[in-house]
């Protein structure tokens, strides 16, 4: 078996510089096609993936080959298969493209750190549409990817698992769809998510509100899907549970020339209060129309992981200072070192962006699973995620990723703790506990005023 050169190696060799042209010179594989535009806040705008080589025979069990495992034991190469489904374009196009580097670098990271595993991936683009999601589900589990990190908007995560990876056992991990309704979906175990629930940040957001802020009426104007309805519903819900009264909820729909009639309905009662929950590319209208009518003393606004982009103000054109936000962050043990290594491989900083380290961790947590069914398997995957995981074994960090599969492949029980959390699954695949950053808007991107840790 030919060893593979290690990344750390590479960097400690070359130094920054020489990070840089390796960046500059990869190249995307045959597996994973390239959208036109792969900007946005991760990174400079370019694709920086590359896929590895697929396993000729089209199992990827087939090298018999082996070495010593985390215990001493004999574990055999082979070739582990992920799928990617991320929505880089459409409402998603500022926030996904740094989501997808997120996953890459985990499946890169472990592919040339490990000498005996290889991990093959393809990555689909959802569009941020659930019809597009599905298609590209099903080209992953046509190709035979027993896992699939993804999707990122949350109605697409819940159209892809029930028309596509629950009916054929493939494994589904999201780190970004944050509805409350995915808590509830019947998916025989196959869908998992690294991120919190909004049921968590709809709590953290109403205490924002009441006591930082000093709210006592509230009003919401919310993306008509999974995603807005249901951290809406919750979030009124934790409002009048705190005392608060909820003055008026309306919906939108995305990819309107205007939203002034919405606003208008919104605010009809003058609340202390707006939420808004959406994605950045209706958020920039919405703003602008907010700033064309109301001026930022007319009230505060809370919003929450969807509207977080640094380049926010600049397209507004408005300093949003009167706009707070919330998001899940990273926290996790391993935090620092996806942070260097992201640094490494994009030329920026992960904090900037929603999700990174959630997307880090989702891509490892199905890696880990996988090495230790030994298969490509979509049910002996799923049977492995909690016992990866949750407490109990070794301590697997992104430090020690490439030899937490080995460990996993021998037999070691492992539990792997993360860059976004510790990554514990409670037994319906959510997290049951997150950090969250609070922010505020302000000219030229948002400033971080502290983290706040939330459990259900």
């Amino acid at each position: 078996m030919s060893r593979k050169i290690r990344r750390r190696k590479i960097l400690k060799g070359l130094g920054v510089a020489g990070v840089a042209g390796l960046a500059g010179c990869a190249q995307a594989g045959e597996d994973t096609p390239t959208e036109e535009d792969s900007g946005g806040d991760g990174g400079d705008g370019e694709d920086m993936s590359t896929a590895t080589p697929t396993d000729e025979s089209g199992d990827g069990d087939t090298d018999t080959e082996t070495d010593a495992g985390g215990d001493g034991g004999a574990v055999e190469s082979r070739t582990i298969r992920l799928g990617i489904l991320m929505g880089v374009t459409g409402q998603l196009s500022d926030l996904g493209p740094p989501i997808r580097q997120g996953a890459e670098l985990a499946a890169d990271y472990m592919d040339e750190e490990s000498d005996t595993f290889t991990v093959d991936y393809q990555f689909e683009d959802t569009a941020t549409d659930p019809n597009t999601g599905i298609s590209g589900a099903e080209s992953l589990v046509s190709a035979g990817y027993p896992m699939i990190a993804g999707a990122l908007s949350s109605t697409v995560t819940i159209q892809t698992a029930n028309n596509v990876a629950i009916p054929n056992g493939v494994v589904e991990c999201s780190p970004a769809s944050t509805s409350p309704a995915i808590t509830d979906l019947e998916d025989n175990g196959y869908l998992y998510r690294t991120t919190p629930t909004d049921a968590l940040q709809s709590e953290v957001m109403t205490q924002i509100g009441r006591e930082r802020l000093e709210a006592s009426t509230t009003a919401t104007l919310a993306l008509n899907n999974d995603y807005g309805q249901g951290l809406a519903d919750a979030y009124v819900s934790a409002w009048e549970d705190a005392g608060g009264t909820v003055q008026q909820e309306v919906s939108f729909e995305p990819g309107a020339s205007s939203y002034t009639s919405q606003l208008s309905s919104a605010l009809q009662d003058q609340p202390d209060l707006l939420m808004i929950v959406g994605y950045p590319d209706s958020g920039v209208r919405i703003f602008r129309d907010f700033y064309n009518d109301y001026s930022q003393d007319f009230c505060d606004v809370i919003v929450p992981d969807g509207l977080q982009s640094g380049s926010l103000p600049g397209n507004v054109g408005n300093s949003m200072r009167n706009v707070w936000g919330t998001a899940p962050t990273s926290t996790g043990p391993g935090r620092d070192t996806f942070d260097s290594l992201y640094q490494e491989a994009y030329d920026s900083d992960p904090s900037e962006s929603p999700f990174t380290g959630q997307s880090f961790d989702a891509v490892a947590v199905l890696a880990l699973a996988n090495a230790a069914a030994g298969e490509n398997d979509g049910e002996a995957i799923r049977d492995q995620m909690n016992a990866v995981a949750n407490e109990g074994g070794e301590e697997v960090t992104p430090e020690n990723l490439a030899e937490g599969l080995e460990m996993a492949a021998s037999g070691t029980e492992v539990n792997y703790q993360g860059a976004s959390s510790a990554v514990e699954f409670d037994d319906v695949g959510d997290i049951a506990a997150a950090t969250y950053q609070f922010y505020r808007y302000q000219e030229g991107g948002f400033e971080v005023i502290e983290n706040i840790e939330y459990s259900a």
